[in-house]
């Protein structure tokens, strides 16, 4: 006669198999070598130390400079907090579960690690579709006369944190739940749920927070191609040279593709076992998806900083340790009110100012102006 088989968590089992000892808190997987999890313990230990290290970077060199400290960054200050908090929560704890092979914590870090990477990860996640906007409203200037101030970056900042956190935090009170993934030593959404309440979490979940920030990011960064495309063509009537679409267009390609590499694997991963939860995958196959989606908080700053011109340069200015004396190069202008093409900083202000702020096809003679004073701010010393 046949055996009876069960599905829990989408790892099949025979009466034989003894599930006590596949209790993830109670002991490693008997189906899973040892060295493997020594290998993840590795991963998360490199992955968390550059993470760290690198988010910590930009928040400090963001601190020390003011000129940074600009409506602009403000949603790439908060992309580095987001990616910080998941590497200093759920990278710590994933590396010490992995070390010890199992989630010797307990259910209670089991859901604070759920939570946390979950909550701050959408919060990365949604910081790169505001800074698509944001860069859109800059150089597209839907609303003609109205320019990114301080108000308009701080209402971007609670939109994120609010929405992250109405979509995240369900679990912790019963609609759906954080649970021990098939590895055994880390936690997420209850993906595997054969119940029809925790479907509908997670269908909305994955539309709320991985379809709308996509979109919202195709379509700005579309929206921005087109404009530049416009202006370029103008610059070719006029005898110019210069094509601000050129310079942008692989910009615009590495975001687009990082947000894709980083997080469509985990999303299809996600919608892909809640759609068919008895589906039996390798517990190492299964992990491949949510710890390829830590990577993001590693290249995040190098895309979104530190291919910026002018970070760049207030970085290698901290590193040297010359900052005490920059207030001797500091220029009178320096401290100009928001709304000045100097206030418009990172890697497209330049682009920005030399945009036309009406449909006409010939740039404004103070946007000319504009421009100089850009490229200018670039080359000087960053103030403290």
């Amino acid at each position: 006669m046949d055996s009876f088989i069960l599905s829990v968590n989408g790892v099949l089992h025979t009466p034989g198999d003894s599930m006590d000892r596949e209790d993830p808190f109670s002991g490693p997987l008997a189906s899973i070598a040892p060295w493997n999890y020594t290998f993840l313990a590795c991963l998360m230990f490199i992955i968390t130390s550059v993470s760290l290290t690198e988010n910590f970077t930009v928040m400090l060199v963001t601190f020390r400079f003011k000129q940074l400290r600009q409506p602009l960054n403000y949603i790439i200050v908060n992309l580095s907090v987001a990616d910080f908090l998941v590497s200093l929560i759920g990278g710590t704890i994933s590396f010490l579960t992995n070390a010890q092979g199992y989630f010797f914590l307990g259910k209670w870090a089991c859901v604070l690690e759920g939570f946390a990477v979950t909550f701050f990860g959408i919060v990365a996640l949604w910081s790169l579709a505001i800074l698509a906007f944001e860069r859109f409203f800059v150089i597209c200037r839907p609303l003609k006369n109205v320019r990114l101030g301080g108000r308009h970056a701080a209402l971007g900042l609670l939109f994120v944190w609010t929405f992250s956190f109405i979509w995240t935090i369900p679990p912790v009170f019963g609609w759906s739940s954080y649970t021990v993934s098939k590895i055994g030593t880390t936690c997420e959404p209850n993906w595997y749920s054969s119940d029809f309440s925790d479907h509908t979490y997670i269908i909305t979940f994955f539309t709320t927070c991985f379809i709308l920030p996509l979109g919202v990011i195709i379509g700005s960064y579309g929206k921005l191609m087109q404009k530049l495309r416009k202006v370029s063509n103008t610059h070719g009537r006029l005898g110019n040279t210069r094509k601000p679409d050129q310079e942008v267009a692989r910009m615009v390609i590495v975001m687009i593709a990082a947000f894709m590499v980083g997080w469509t694997p985990y999303a299809a991963f996600s919608i892909t076992v809640t759609i068919c939860p008895t589906i039996h995958l390798d517990p190492r196959v299964a992990a491949i998806p949510a710890f390829f989606s830590k990577t993001a908080a590693i290249y995040n700053p190098i895309i979104y900083v530190f291919m910026n011109k002018q970070f760049r340069k207030c970085l290698i200015q901290l590193f040297k340790g010359n900052s005490a004396a920059l207030s001797t190069h500091l220029n009178p202008t320096s401290d100009r009110a928001p709304g000045t093409a100097e206030s418009k900083l990172g890697e497209m202000s330049t682009i920005a100012a030399r945009i036309p702020v009406s449909g006409s096809s010939v740039e404004r003679p103070e946007e000319e102006h504009s421009e100089s004073i850009s490229t200018v701010t670039e080359n000087r010393v960053c103030p403290v």
